[in-house]
């Protein structure tokens, strides 16, 4: 699998490319669905990460400097 920074650059080469209308709209429909792939399993690997670190935050057991981790509230709001 690739890293997490290679699949978000390739989600951001799909959006130029999309945006651009300069590709078939064939071509512009798998790429579409290629970046709704991407944009899922990066999206659960930033819940798993965000995860991780709430459980290092409660183990460190300081309760007044437990930092803000919503990292993309919007998609939290549902």
């Amino acid at each position: 699998m690739k890293s997490f920074e290679e699949r978000l650059e390739r989600l951001e080469e799909i959006n130029e490319q999309i945006r651009s209308g300069s590709i078939p709209l064939s071509d512009a429909t798998k790429l579409f669905e290629e970046g709704i792939k991407l944009a899922r399993s990066l999206e659960k690997e930033l819940r798993a990460i965000e995860r991780r670190v709430e459980i290092v935050v409660q183990d460190s057991g300081d309760d007044d400097e437990k930092p803000v981790l919503e990292l993309f509230p919007e998609l939290d709001q549902g």
